[in-house]
């Protein structure tokens, strides 16, 4: 089975471990719209790949290094044929406006990318956090950052922002959101311990990415920063506008940056960087008995 191309002249390319709770739904939401669909699968478990290979989407598996390395590799070798290309992660769903916007765009500016606008969904609930991303670009005129997480596109030339919401479903439940803040934040402590290079430039005066990754450098020289960061994510984005959810979600936000400082000052304290762990059940020992 092939996909049946859409009436936007755009490739959307995915990565994915485990997202069989999410490839239906975003495979539904691109029919019609997308010209072709690629994926890149880090050998799921689930049935990820049989829901993908279902509905037509040129699928291949490659080894999972880091974030920057895996979408060059989805840039560089992927049959893209498509004269625009669209990141799109399986938690992320377009609005209708969002894809009118980006085929009449398309149509009618010289330019080099789109940026859209990605609104929060947690616990089932839309929040008022909004970050603005560049996800469409000229079919090779884009490569990676060459990060361990917080990946992003670096597009050569002129890129405009687009109306209309890019609905990002973060996880379907506390479990699973944790489960995957929990391999980010350890992944950000390693980066941090090694001095990598973060996402972008540290700036305080750059461009909003910059910033944020600035706060991510000096996070801990800042006094009361894990309640600064709740209320700054409660009050000034405006969780609050979301009741009781809203509110969790912030303490969560705080969290995050709370496990990824003990868990470089872990590294720092045993000069070890932490072994990625299996917790789930294993195979059967055959010299014993089984029941």
């Amino acid at each position: 089975m092939e996909w049946t191309p859409g009436i936007a002249p755009v490739s959307v390319v995915m990565i994915s471990l485990n997202e069989g709770h999410n490839m239906r739904n975003v495979l539904e939401n691109l029919k019609g719209w997308a010209q072709e669909v690629f994926l890149v699968d880090s050998y799921s478990q689930d049935d990820t790949v049989d829901i993908a290979l279902s509905y037509g989407v040129y699928v291949v598996q490659r080894r999972f290094t880091n974030f920057g390395d895996q979408w060059n590799f989805a840039l560089q070798m992927l049959p893209i044929k498509a004269p625009w290309t669209m990141k799109l992660d399986p938690d992320e769903r377009l609005s209708e406006e969002l894809k009118s916007n980006i085929v009449d765009t398309l149509k009618r500016y010289d330019i080099a990318g789109i940026s859209v606008r990605r609104r929060l969904w947690f616990m089932n609930r839309s929040l008022p956090v909004y970050q603005t991303l560049v996800r469409i670009w000229r079919t090779g005129r884009c490569h990676f950052s060459d990060v361990a997480v917080n990946e992003h596109p670096i597009v050569e030339g002129k890129v405009i922002n687009v109306d209309g919401y890019l609905e990002h479903y973060d996880s379907p439940d506390i479990e699973h959101w944790i489960e995957k803040q929990n391999r980010y934040t350890t992944l950000e402590a390693i980066m941090a311990f090694k001095n990598e290079p973060l996402a972008d430039t540290p700036k305080f005066f750059g461009t909003p990415l910059q910033r944020r990754m600035w706060l991510k450098k000096n996070f801990r020289k800042i006094p009361f920063r894990f309640f600064l960061l709740f209320l700054y994510n409660y009050l000034i984005q405006g969780a609050w506008r979301a009741g009781w959810v809203g509110y969790a979600w912030a303490r969560l936000r705080a969290d995050v940056m709370r496990f990824r400082e003990y868990k470089l000052r872990e590294i720092e304290i045993t000069n070890c960087l932490p072994v990625p762990k299996y917790f789930g059940p294993g195979k059967p020992d055959t010299r014993v008995p089984q029941f």
